[in-house]
């Protein structure tokens, strides 16, 4: 059975921060199909959002942390601008040459370029422990970026997106202007700019929706809904979560991935065969879509559900831990000490053979005897385990196990 282990502490549901409605109407009414708006006031605790981020947040990010390219990105009238127009040194001995320039930056968004502050969900402690947390929720793998709009500017122009979004507004106002796809459930290799006569003409039409978003609101958008905003009489500042879609077509993929195990599928085309006609393509194209078919009949799970897990673990990962402070707990661990699995670690305990077990992981995996599953499976939980407690024989044998699990960042102390 695959696991994961739950993205962060207790509490209300992120999901509840995003979307105002029960998650069973959420999921049949909305995922996938349509969007929905839900106004603070609606939203669980309608406290905002600026616990997540914020403009003085933003300020240090953009002046303090060292931020470097792809972390940040600038627009202006729709066009994404070189990040030489924003980045230089990083001075003396730092041997960085992409070095976000606040100087630069300030001058930028002064003359109308919108700043977009990519992939928080590594960078930002409270947005790290946000999507760890919606992601385990969602099982799915996510990013968040913040959108710094100045005011009555629009950073893009209409567009679709190839993952599904949830935009919170944290502060000012932006006005979004939603049109029905022309492409629906559009997949990564299907990006807007390829229909853009389609998107521009489309966003000339009537919106399906057009509202404004004010601070705590929040917008789920589908893939392939086409989107404008624009800020109003004061800047915007907005978090985009983007959720990447695991579609029937990954399946489709994976599938004929594993056909090549077919001898059938994999013999060659009669030697002056010309591929060009249909008339010569035809047969041997029916004695494949035959073969094929038999195939699939006999298509294993478990061997395309291995594939997928390859494919959507390590686009997810677990919530980052301290190194050092990991280690020295390691060494001075004792049976009274209390552990908890790394928040958000996807893993899968199996059989291999009758004397041990492998831990399969994200890049990896781990072999244990047989005889620590029962206990494999209970500290990996998400709960907090006394390390005395564990389902094993005695403490050395527990000390062991707990050890190797906290050096290889499968577990974390446990906080009070």
């Amino acid at each position: 059975m695959t696991h994961a282990t739950p993205g962060g502490p207790h509490g209300r549901p992120a999901l509840a921060r995003c979307v105002a409605v029960e998650l069973e109407k959420f999921a049949q009414a909305h995922w996938g199909h349509a969007p929905l708006l839900s106004r603070a006031a609606e939203l669980a605790g309608p406290d905002g959002f600026a616990d997540l981020l914020s403009a003085d947040a933003v300020d240090e990010l953009l002046s303090r942390r060292g931020l470097r390219t792809p972390f940040l990105r600038v627009a202006r009238q729709g066009t994404v601008l070189p990040a030489a127009c924003f980045t230089g040194s990083g001075g003396a001995g730092a041997e960085v040459s992409d070095q976000v320039v606040d100087d630069k930056v300030m001058r930028l968004y002064a003359e109308g370029a919108t700043l977009v502050l990519q992939g928080l969900h590594r960078i930002w402690p409270p947005l790290i422990e946000f999507a760890g947390r919606l992601g385990a929720e969602l099982r799915q793998p996510l990013q968040i970026n913040a959108y710094l709009t100045p005011p009555a500017s629009q950073g893009f122009a209409t567009h679709y997106d190839t993952h599904d979004v949830f935009v919170l507004q944290v502060d000012g106002t932006k006005r979004w202007r939603i049109h029905p796809p022309v492409l629906s459930d559009p997949l990564e290799r299907q990006p807007w700019g390829g229909r853009a006569d389609e998107v521009g003409a489309t966003a000339q039409g009537e919106p399906a929706l057009d509202v404004v978003l004010t601070p705590g609101d929040a917008l789920y958008l589908p893939r392939g809904w086409l989107h404008s905003a624009q800020a109003q009489g004061e800047r915007s500042l907005h978090l985009t979560v983007g959720v990447r879609a695991l579609t029937r077509y990954a399946l489709v993929e994976e599938l004929l991935a594993l056909a090549a195990e077919d001898r059938r599928l994999r013999a060659g085309l009669p030697l002056g065969l010309d591929a060009g006609e249909p008339d010569q393509v035809e047969p041997h194209l029916a004695e494949t879509v035959d073969a094929l078919r038999d195939w699939l009949t006999r298509a294993d799970p478990a061997q395309v559900a291995a594939r997928l897990r390859e494919r959507t673990w390590p686009s997810a990962r677990p919530a980052p831990i301290r190194p050092l402070a990991q280690l020295s707990f390691a060494q001075s661990l004792t049976a009274a000490d209390r552990v908890t699995a790394r928040p958000g670690l996807r893993w899968r305990l199996d059989d291999d053979g009758a004397e041990h077990v492998v831990l399969r992981l994200t890049g990896g995996t781990l072999r244990f005897p047989a005889f620590c599953a029962a206990a494999l499976t209970t500290v990996l939980d998400g709960a907090v385990h006394p390390v005395g407690a564990l389902p094993l024989d005695d403490d050395p044998d527990r000390l062991v196990l707990v050890r190797r699990l906290l050096r290889e960042g499968l577990l974390v102390p446990a906080g009070d």
